[in-house]
């Protein structure tokens, strides 16, 4: 893992098309933007894992499964 220092209204680039910056700094927490092409998803890392999750279960749905919902 790479660690760098930043302060507020600093800015770090991943890539050429992806800035994350430093928007403010309260007690323990920072609140960071991020600028990244509109086809290159951002989410928090729980959020990420959620999705992840709801799509392996979203794949192991058969046509049984769907069966069932329809007869309800």
């Amino acid at each position: 893992m790479l660690v760098l220092s930043r302060q507020k209204d600093q800015t770090i680039m991943i890539g050429d098309n992806i800035e994350i910056t430093i928007v403010d700094i309260r007690g323990d927490k920072v609140r960071i933007g991020v600028t990244a092409p509109t086809q290159i998803p951002v989410h928090r890392k729980e959020v990420y894992e959620a999705i992840k999750q709801e799509n392996k279960q979203a794949a192991n749905v058969t046509l049984d499964d769907i069966s069932d919902i329809k007869k309800k």
